[in-house]
């Protein structure tokens, strides 16, 4: 499993929205994956701001690669369970 990149960091040093231009703090993660060119299991990552989860979303799944939807907290919840 991908983890979110964490390389572009905020101003408060959380990691920013993955939105074009967008430079809030990421709430959600949305992961996802290409069948065309990955693995089933494997799941990259998008960071989504409250404003732009649900256009980054709509993106991904229109194209039907969207696999799940969680907030930043969980991710990293379930990483460090790991």
């Amino acid at each position: 499993m991908n983890f979110p990149d964490t390389s572009a960091l905020g101003a408060t040093g959380a990691p920013v929205c993955s939105a074009k231009g967008c430079r809030a703090d990421a709430v959600w993660v949305l992961a996802w994956n290409n069948p065309k060119l990955h693995t089933p299991e494997r799941r990259k990552t998008w960071l989504a701001c409250d404003e732009h989860r649900e256009h980054l979303s709509s993106f991904l799944g229109v194209r039907g690669f969207l696999k799940d939807v969680v907030t930043l907290a969980e991710w990293e919840s379930s990483a460090a369970d790991r």
